[in-house]
């Protein structure tokens, strides 16, 4: 897609990520309206991108959230893409995580990108792109986990891990906008340093992380299915199964202690990688 004029929402603005691709836009010739949390930040990015619109939303507030799409529709006289990096993050052992703690993990990873998005889906237009920022740990849901099929005869079965960055999902992106390395299966990742080191890595990597990887692996599914819903029109619906970043957000104020989690890779690269993406899309 042509950024050059493009008219594009990007929620998340004040966060690390989203104020970087904010910015990388504009620089590519897109009209940005901003959407963030903090009023303050908000302003001054949108003073540095010469008066762009903006507005300021909660994302605990699906109702403010579901009218983004609407309102940029109208300041920017159409819309042509949709960027969503909202998140946030949490951790703890399962009996420790509190049920509210849980919902507010649901909420801002799932559900706001999600109302965002539903907002937004009508009004973008034909060939236009929906993005949003899932994760590597959306990979990861049932690492050694038993699945029971319903339907009479088949067997109880493990599930297997999928290998960090990849997936699968027509109509929907899950490359990994970073330098960090891929695997091309888990048999591969397995034959490389061992099944049980592997189990191991994948263990170490998931503790404490349920509620969020949960939550993150909600929004991917949705999108799969956004993806399918939107083919017609030739919307591509982008799932970005981003690394762990260099945006502070474990050493911001976050429910639970972090568990050992892989290194950062840098958010810049993150955000141009992005940008990169929707281009060639």
């Amino acid at each position: 897609m042509e950024l050059t004029g493009a008219r594009v929402l990007v929620a998340g603005a004040t966060g690390v990520l989203g104020g970087l691709a904010a910015r990388a836009l504009a620089e590519r010739g897109a009209r940005v309206a901003l959407a963030g949390r903090n009023p303050v930040r908000l302003a001054a990015l949108a003073r540095d991108l010469g008066g762009c619109p903006a507005r300021s939303f909660e994302a605990c507030d699906l109702d403010q959230c579901s009218a983004l799409g609407p309102w940029a529709t109208r300041v920017l006289a159409g819309l042509d893409g949709v960027l969503v990096t909202v998140g946030t993050a949490g951790f703890g052992a399962v009996e420790d995580v509190s049920n509210e703690v849980a919902g507010h993990l649901l909420t801002v990873n799932a559900l706001c990108p999600m109302a965002i998005l539903r907002g937004a889906s009508s009004l973008v237009s034909d060939k236009g792109f929906l993005l949003a920022v899932t994760g590597a740990v959306a990979d990861r849901p049932r690492a050694g986990a038993a699945v029971e099929h319903a339907a009479p005869g088949l067997r109880t079965a493990r599930a297997p891990a999928p290998a960090l960055g990849t997936g699968t999902g027509t109509g929907t992106d899950r490359t990994t906008p970073s330098r960090a390395r891929t695997t091309p299966s888990t048999d591969r990742a397995d034959s490389m340093m061992g099944r049980d080191n592997a189990r191991t890595d994948i263990a170490s990597y998931l503790a404490g992380t349920a509620d969020y990887t949960a939550s993150k692996a909600a929004l991917s599914s949705w999108l799969g299915v956004l993806a399918a819903e939107l083919a017609p029109r030739a919307v591509t619906v982008l799932d970005i199964r981003a690394p762990r970043l260099e945006t502070g957000a474990t050493g911001r104020r976050a429910p639970g202690r972090p568990p050992a989690l892989p290194n950062e890779a840098a958010a810049l690269d993150a955000a141009r990688a992005l940008l990169d993406r929707i281009t060639s899309a």
